[in-house]
């Protein structure tokens, strides 16, 4: 039998011996009381991007979704199995979250396979089906934006994926019903890999402002 892998087993036990000591009491209670996090993020499944590292949460305080390019499809009631879907129908219904964050990310994999056009990566092609979730974006923003470079087309396009889900969002009655009522807010980020920054979407300008990390 292949052996669990001994770097997890001792960040499991750097972790039981400082961040379990002082955090203990709060996992005995989330365990009882159950969990109440008020926003969930929808992230990338990069390793670079954690939003619990980023956002330095503790325990019980983000409900996390992550997939490639985090992508949150359209409202799809067709009877199929949909992973984001029903963790979006959890968090807003059983759950209540208050906001829900879509949290984009430079240097992101699947984006960079959706421009360069990659070849599958197994006969499936999961990859590329579920981003071609993007393409009737992509081909816009190319279309109006023809003179960009291929990094300045990426980056472009990685932003305006979080704006794309933010509209998907909406397509979800028991979310947009939420919304209307001021009970439920949507919000965007984007995190740069290199430098640790992180910048939030105006709605009205459709633009990125970076945050101020020592104010």
């Amino acid at each position: 039998m292949t052996p669990f892998p001994q770097d997890l087993i001792s960040g499991y036990r750097t972790f039981a011996t400082h961040r379990l000591r002082t955090e203990q009491s709060r996992y005995h209670e989330l365990s009882e009381r159950g969990q109440s996090p008020e926003t969930m993020v929808v992230g990338c499944c990069d390793s670079r991007v954690s939003p619990e590292v980023i956002f330095d949460a503790g325990p019980g305080e983000l409900f996390v979704v992550r997939n490639v390019a985090n992508l949150v499809p359209p409202y799809a009631p067709d009877g199929e199995a949909h992973g984001v879907s029903a963790a979006l129908e959890f968090a807003v219904q059983v759950l209540r979250v208050k906001n829900i964050v879509v949290l984009g990310h430079a240097q992101c994999g699947g984006i960079k396979a959706l421009v360069q056009d990659s070849d599958p990566l197994s006969p499936g092609d999961f990859i590329g089906k579920w981003m071609s979730l993007l393409t009737p974006m992509m081909e816009n923003e190319v279309e109006h934006h023809h003179d960009d470079t291929p990094q300045e087309l990426i980056t472009r396009l990685e932003k305006k994926a979080v704006l794309t889900s933010l509209e998907n969002l909406m397509t979800f009655p028991c979310i947009s019903t939420l919304v209307e009522r001021g009970k439920l807010h949507l919000h965007g980020a984007y995190f740069g890999v290199a430098k640790g920054s992180l910048s939030v979407l105006d709605r009205e300008t459709g633009e990125f402002s970076t945050v101020n990390p020592t104010a």
